[in-house]
């Protein structure tokens, strides 16, 4: 999985250059990827047969020009897939990620939110703000301060009217997270230069609509410099198409880090030595690293190598068999938890039906191919045991940490849960509905038409394209004809976030994410994955892109913010997971 969303980050020690290290005697392998020092194994499963592939890569090189000091450079992967489009902070379209990332944890190294949310603790912590925010006894209100240290990088301050002209324009642009959040945030106002009212949207009964979303706008939209929105809306003439498509180079930040080099092979952001974070109120001194920089590798493998030799020093997508990094080489590298998963599952991967496909409308069908899937095998194979088993998290709507579980009763839902693999269970199924092999070639027809899909996900992403291959085995074993694709992800993504009109063929089920953690969840997450409010959108980064849509469900996740009773509270989302 190669999205910020990963459950896993690793870090190598820094300063350390892994390039003189012997090559030591391989382990049992899956798969072998040959380097000129090391030797690393990933794997893929391919229809729940496990094949050997070598692949060799090569150690990317940057022209002479662009080499950077080792000890003054930060490597990330995992992030960065494809080059950068833009560096304007309103576009959802610029796959600028170590930059551009808003949402529940968002990165800030050249753009920030008011506020930074911590998934270990649950609480928003001041970045631009100045201390807590403050709630009115209505809860209809939001109101925060601004540290008078905060600065733009052109040395002007950051103000209350910046965080309120970054509202309004993200509304007249109908932007992805202006769409996001406009049904739940009336208007952002500048009280005074330093202070900024979030005012609610409120119901019939005068009380928030959901004031959850009021307080996760503070860590996760970036605010944006009001003299400079205005020069970019003059320089477009004001045209909602061409603001949203400006690269914005001249753009102003107020993060630590701007724009040094990208290209096609990597992207490098350099430190901003002036930067306002290094005042006494706020950090006290500058980052370490001069230069954060992301290599563009061309897939998980390719990854993994530079990882294991050192060239990475914050991975952040899917390593397979991450821990004979350590226990065959003695590498010094190391997760977040020593033991598997060995991360904290915030974010799991999700496999998304395409419901205007023909067939998947049917519930049948759809139920029949998820309880045939053989997760156990997904989980040891395609994820290397990086994620909770079945038997040790019951999958529901919940990520697997200890409060959002206690959020639903499991006994309550337990007979509709499954564990996979239940070939007999799903034709016994797709039999009581009829659907049925009626013309003798193994495949399963729906009003006369043969069931035919294609399961897909982004070229490269390992443990997704094994976890696919797995979904489609799972099809064949049930008489449903499931086949494989990988697009790039520079194609991939644009089709799939286009909610305003049907998938295109081809897409029929497709891997995405799920929420992470964050100050709305589990709501966010149920909504993410369920709210119709998504579909009909031109440029939908916000879910549910296999565009389901069920009344009752948009009813409860309405309901859901207002309630206070815990027992209610249990009681909805659990109708929610039986949903």
């Amino acid at each position: 999985m190669k999205r910020l969303y990963i459950v896993i980050s690793l870090v190598i020690v820094m300063g350390m250059l892994l390039g003189a290290c012997a090559t030591p005697t391989p382990a049992t392998i899956i798969q072998t990827v040959e380097v000129p020092v090391v030797q690393i194994q990933t794997q893929v499963v391919k229809q729940t047969q496990v094949v050997i592939e070598t692949v060799e890569v090569a150690a990317p090189t940057a022209p002479a020009e662009e080499q950077l000091p080792r000890n003054e450079t930060l490597y990330f992967n995992g992030q960065q897939w494809g080059a950068v489009k833009c560096w304007n902070p309103y576009s959802a379209d610029c796959n600028n990620a170590m930059a551009i990332a808003a949402g529940d944890s968002s990165r800030v190294t050249m753009f920030e939110a008011p506020y930074l949310f911590n998934m270990l603790d649950g609480k928003q912590y001041p970045l631009l703000a100045d201390g807590d925010f403050v709630w009115n006894d209505a809860l209809t209100e939001i109101t925060f301060k601004i540290k008078a240290a905060a600065k733009w990088n052109d040395g002007t301050p950051v103000t209350a009217d910046d965080f309120a002209y970054t509202w309004a324009t993200m509304i007249k642009y109908n932007t992805s997270g202006g769409n996001n959040y406009k049904e739940y945030i009336d208007t952002v106002e500048a009280v005074d230069p330093s202070t900024v009212l979030v005012k609610g949207k409120l119901d019939a009964d005068g009380k928030a609509v959901n004031p959850l979303m009021i307080a996760a706008y503070l860590s996760s939209t970036y605010v944006s410099q009001k003299a400079w929105t205005q020069t970019l809306e003059a320089r477009v003439a004001e045209d909602a198409t061409a603001f949203l498509a400006d690269p914005a180079e001249d753009v102003v930040y107020s993060g630590p880090y701007h724009y040094f080099f990208a290209d096609d092979t990597k992207v490098v952001l350099i430190r901003d030595d002036n930067y306002w974070g290094q005042d006494a109120s706020m950090f006290g001194k500058l980052p370490v690293p001069k230069y954060l920089a992301h290599t563009i590798f061309k897939d998980n493998a390719a990854g993994s190598v530079a990882l294991a030799q050192g060239e990475v020093d914050v991975s952040q997508q899917f390593n397979s068999n991450i821990q004979i990094l350590w226990l065959n080489y003695g590498l010094p590298i190391s997760t977040y938890l020593p033991d598997p998963p060995y991360g904290i599952g915030a974010s799991l991967p999700t496999a998304y039906y395409n419901l205007k496909a023909y067939g998947l409308d049917q519930v049948a069908v759809r139920k029949a191919i998820a309880i045939a899937v053989d997760y156990p095998t997904i989980i040891a194979n395609a994820m290397t045991n990086q994620s909770a088993t079945f038997d040790q998290v019951p999958r529901s709507l919940m990520n697997p940490t200890p409060g959002e579980q206690a959020l639903y009763d499991h006994d309550a839902v337990a007979d509709m849960q499954w564990a996979g693999n239940d070939i007999e269970g799903a034709k016994k199924l797709l039999d009581d509905a009829g659907i049925t092999d009626t013309d003798g070639d193994g495949w399963r027809e729906y009003n006369g038409k043969k069931l035919s899909y294609v399961a897909t996900c982004p070229n490269g992403w390992s443990d997704w394209q094994a976890a696919i291959e797995v979904v489609a085995a799972a099809g064949k074993k049930i008489g449903i004809d499931i086949t494989s694709n990988f697009p790039e992800w520079a194609v991939y993504q644009t089709v799939v976030t286009k909610s305003d009109t049907d998938l295109p063929e081809g897409y029929e089920i497709f891997m995405m994410w799920s929420d992470s953690a964050g100050p709305t969840q589990p709501w966010g997450r149920v909504r993410h994955l369920l709210s119709s409010e998504f579909v009909g959108n031109a440029v939908n980064w916000n879910g549910n892109w296999g565009q389901y849509s069920n009344p009752a469900v948009d009813e409860l996740i309405k309901k859901l913010p207002g309630l206070t009773d815990p027992a209610e509270i249990n009681a909805t989302y659990t109708e929610l997971v039986k949903i």
